[in-house]
């Protein structure tokens, strides 16, 4: 039985898209805090759990049975500790035979303010005396494609990453990497730095918007408290505007490059290109 918390989550869903291609739906179990939002998975065959990050009772009933756990990091920044902790000691005494987390890429060494959550989840895990692996997942395009149609619209992409190159990959390839390690034995003890095989700076990827949408954008480079400003102006939470914000600023500094190749390895075949994606972004 393999279980995935969030499994209503964007990630979570194509995990299941990319497991059910080599599993039977009766040995996935969804894990989600809401089962009304899990009804489509219900009629894929999948058992639906309930289980609660905040509510530890719900995790130790939820994984009843399971073997194989993915853990989605939560989504709530600032609550992960907690959660993430939770789920490890309910599948401890669940007796899960593997837990695989979702981490951030180089968790160990990042200056992402994202990073320290991550950092414990990972010693908490060594401590726990559970069998796990670590995928160390970069970011995602859709981290940027979500805002290439405003950038199209006002002929600019905004950052702080200066000349930083990203080396991200679709969110689809990373849920693929979950569904492999999961589905293949020795797994246990293994950290993988999960990035796309090519990189680009924001520039260059102005420059594959201009390309593809006809229409000129550019580049512009704020320092991150301006960067921040921007992004609260438009509507995003200050939480969310800070954490991008920073993340853009760590950009800068390579904490998003990896240039090992381990996800595509993973796949055995290469991830998807960023202008794939932007391509994709585009036709919406």
């Amino acid at each position: 039985m393999i279980a995935i918390t969030g499994a209503t989550g964007q990630l979570g869903r194509l995990v299941i898209d990319a497991l059910l291609k080599s599993q039977k739906p009766a040995t996935l179990i969804a894990l989600v805090r809401d089962p009304a939002k899990a009804r489509d998975l219900v009629a894929k065959g999948i058992a639906v759990r309930a289980a609660d990050y905040n509510e530890p009772d719900t995790l130790h009933s939820a994984l009843t049975g399971v073997e194989r756990l993915l853990l989605i990091s939560s989504s709530e920044v600032g609550q992960r500790r907690a959660q993430h902790r939770a789920v490890i000691e309910a599948a401890r005494s669940a007796g899960v035979k593997l837990l695989a987390y979702t981490s951030l890429l180089h968790a160990d060494t990042s200056t992402l303010g994202l990073a320290s959550e991550h950092r414990d989840t990972e010693q908490a895990l060594a401590e726990s005396g559970l069998p796990h692996v670590i995928l160390r997942n970069g970011w995602y395009n859709e981290n940027y494609t979500a805002s290439v149609a405003p950038a199209v619209e006002h002929g600019a992409i905004l950052g702080s990453a200066r000349d930083g190159r990203i080396s991200s990959a679709a969110r689809a390839d990373y849920a693929e990497a979950a569904a492999a390690v999961l589905t293949r034995d020795g797994q246990a003890g293994k950290v993988y730095e999960l990035a796309g095989d090519d990189s680009y700076t924001l520039a260059e990827l102005a420059a594959e918007v201009t390309q593809q949408s006809g229409k000129a954008v550019v580049y512009n480079d704020l320092p991150q408290a301006q960067y921040q400003e921007a992004l609260v102006s438009v509507g995003l939470p200050v939480e969310l505007a800070a954490m991008l914000a920073d993340s853009d600023a760590c950009a800068a500094k390579g904490d998003l490059y990896d240039n090992s190749r381990q996800l595509s390895q993973l796949l055995g075949h290469p991830t998807t290109p960023i202008a794939q994606s932007v391509s994709a972004a585009l036709k919406h």
